[in-house]
């Protein structure tokens, strides 16, 4: 199977399957001198880990990461300085139960991609679902760690604004909430925990699922990066939030919004700052002009559609053409949007990282000189 490669010169490739013994990343092209710790890559890794709370999937994986390669050690034995060769990263499955899948190696699930996979290449790893299982995602937040120390000043942040038909209330945003302990579900609004506690509650105990809304902000992004017409930035943000499972909308800045307002109220009006620098007065743009960062906030959406994998029987058929009825069992998360907002994150920041080099290399200087 190819296409397992993303980006041009910050370039990741994933590696691995569900229930194989260990899946991974190779980083290639992640400039020399970048400093990072193990403890930094897990912590990304941590967020998206399985089995934190009862609304999403009870596997069990520790999701502990092994940097390979690509680095070497600083004097103080844990720091890790790039090197510019190929960054390698390795996580185990420990908690793999393919027993739970046996009675439909040769059913097509409903809203899965056993039909399409067997369809296309004569087979497929029923097991989780292989390579298009979501556990896949745990090798680009690895990467995505990596990639948020390549653009200097960077920040990059998630959080989820819908689940459902509930939605955050945006005057209570609070972006330091999203980590706290008491907080589940990504959410920077504190009064909508208990609103997606009870009614996620609900949802997951009647064995159906749900799906939700993902915001991704990066602050800190210089103005000038991408390029138009087929290298745009926000093409290459919404090409990398649509390759994550489940996935079924992006949009940038206003988004599908900016179709009901009138160009007044669209276009982002501009003045001069006190320091020389423009200054916007809106941003519905999102961050990007042209395909071109402005220097603002880069906003991202994603709609990340109900898991497939629920207990009420649904109509389907089998490898062999037969009619049949199936209701999926094994850990399935309830709302797989919740464990998304990592991994949207770690996307935007890999477009943004390779975006930043492919700017140098073109103009042969950073950006604003």
């Amino acid at each position: 199977m190819s296409h397992n490669t993303f980006g041009h010169l910050f370039r990741v490739t994933t590696w691995g399957e569900s229930h194989g013994p260990a899946l991974g990343c190779v980083v290639d092209g992640c400039p020399p001198g970048i400093r990072f710790t193990r403890d930094e890559i897990q912590a990304e890794l941590d967020k998206r880990r399985p089995g934190q709370s009862r609304f999403v999937t009870q596997r069990r994986e520790p999701d502990e990461v092994k940097v390979l390669s690509g680095f070497i050690l600083d004097e103080d034995g844990e720091t890790m300085i790039t090197t510019g060769t190929p960054v390698s990263m390795l996580i185990e499955n420990v908690d793999q139960r393919s027993k739970d899948y046996g009675e439909i190696a040769r059913q097509y699930r409903p809203g899965h991609a056993d039909y399409t996979y067997d369809v296309k290449y004569g087979l497929r790893d029923y097991r989780g679902g292989g390579r298009s299982s979501a556990r896949e995602t745990a090798a680009r937040v690895a990467a995505g760690a990596l990639a948020r120390k390549v653009v200097p000043g960077m920040v990059v942040r998630g959080a989820l604004v819908a689940m459902g038909e509930k939605s955050i209330d945006r005057a209570n945003w609070n972006w330091n909430f999203i980590s706290d302990a008491e907080n589940p579900f990504f959410t920077p609004d504190p009064a909508s925990v208990p609103v997606f506690t009870q009614y996620l509650d609900g949802i997951r105990k009647s064995g159906s699922s749900v799906g939700a809304v993902i915001e991704i902000v990066a602050d800190g992004v210089p103005a000038g990066l991408g390029a138009p017409i087929y290298a745009k930035l926000d093409q290459d943000i919404a090409s990398g939030l649509m390759s994550i499972n489940a996935v079924k909308g992006v949009e940038i800045g206003n988004g599908f919004e900016a179709a009901r307002i009138t160009g007044e109220q669209n276009a982002d009006e501009i003045r001069m700052g006190n320091d020389g620098k423009p200054v916007f007065l809106s941003n519905n743009a999102g961050g990007i002009l042209g395909g071109i960062s402005t220097g603002q906030a880069i906003v991202a959406r994603f709609a990340v559609k109900p898991t497939s994998s629920i207990l009420t029987p649904r109509k389907s058929i089998d490898k062999d053409g037969n009619d049949v009825e199936i209701m999926t069992k094994g850990r399935h998360d309830p709302c797989v949007g919740i464990r998304a907002v990592p991994i949207g994150e770690a996307m935007v920041a890999c477009a943004i990282a390779d975006h930043y080099l492919r700017h140098r290399g073109q103009t042969g200087r950073g950006v604003g000189e």
